[in-house]
């Protein structure tokens, strides 16, 4: 079943692929039209999220920004398709980075890196990574359900030079390479809401109270990775722009969550100067009244 649906469906991705941008986003606004309007995918997700971090926004504003984020969520799905076969030189006009040198320089010393980011504007388009930077690049993914689908996206996303990592054994590959000795640099998306009972620490996020993610806080300590955050701001529709941005060269030195918090703080600004563009359709403050338990159980069992 998997190959038949297989068969069917990529090579219609495919083709979609292989059309212009422009056409693309024909296709986008008519899906959008259909998702928004029609169908209302996930509105009331969007809406309650965008209340919940923008308190001081007015109805009005909240369902304008709702609807310019449909719109970019839409755009990003065509991105993500044109991803399959889109070109050295066309991911590069569209695509640019403000600094690679920051990240190039400290390559030169024989730094490993871990590249911190979120879910913002496009990420899917950061497979062009190493085409502008001179260390070796890993990327998490997380393992699709379909091996025929697994087998094509991982070559989309490591067509340019990421070496794919499932998200299962992204521990395990850094410890491989920096028992090694491999230079590299990682990839590590860090807004996703952890399950609570996995969860060591609880910050602020946009005003609200909730699990944070700490592995690239832990693994940069661990293994001596230089965290450098990266933003993506989108400047007009199907172009972005990158940014790079030190937080630290010395993990070690921090007491533990100063880098995650460094890290929170930067998307956050991120979130509120375009924040149509960051990944509202997820359940962001899911946990929000959790904090009380999750501090009461963490007591018991220190006991």
């Amino acid at each position: 079943m998997q190959l038949l649906i297989f068969i069917i469906v990529y090579p219609i991705i495919w083709l979609i692929s292989r059309l212009p941008m422009r056409i693309l986003y024909l296709f986008s606004d008519l899906f959008f039209f259909i998702l928004y309007y029609l169908i209302g995918y996930r509105k009331e997700v969007v809406e309650s999220n965008l209340k919940t971090a923008f308190p001081n926004k007015n109805d009005a504003d909240i369902k304008n920004i709702s609807k310019k984020f449909f719109k970019h969520f839409v755009d990003l799905i065509f991105e993500s398709v044109k991803s399959f076969t889109i070109s050295e030189k066309e991911i590069l006009k569209r695509y640019k980075y403000k600094n690679p040198e920051l990240i190039n320089q400290l390559a030169k010393q024989g730094k490993s890196i871990a590249l911190v980011g979120a879910h913002q504007a496009n990420w899917e388009w950061s497979i062009s990574l190493p085409l502008v930077l001179d260390i070796n690049v890993t990327g998490a993914y997380t393992k699709l359900g379909n091996k025929y689908f697994e087998k094509k996206v991982k070559e989309s996303r490591s067509k340019f030079g990421v070496t794919g990592l499932k998200t299962s054994e992204t521990v395990k590959g850094i410890h491989k390479n920096y028992t090694n000795k491999v230079q590299a640099l990682y990839i590590l998306l860090s807004d996703q809401s952890p399950q609570v009972h996995k969860t060591h620490y609880w910050s602020e996020f946009l005003g609200v109270k909730v699990p944070i993610h700490t592995g690239a806080e832990m693994l940069a300590k661990k293994y001596d990775l230089t965290v450098i955050n990266y933003v993506t701001k989108k400047t007009k529709r199907g172009y972005f722009e990158t940014h790079f941005e030190l937080i630290t060269e010395t993990p070690k030195e921090f007491d533990n969550y100063q880098i995650t918090d460094k890290y929170l703080k930067i998307t956050e600004e991120s979130i509120k100067a375009q924040p149509e563009y960051y990944l509202w359709s997820h359940k962001r403050f899911k946990h929000r009244d959790k904090y009380d338990e999750w501090l009461k159980n963490k007591k018991t069992s220190q006991k």
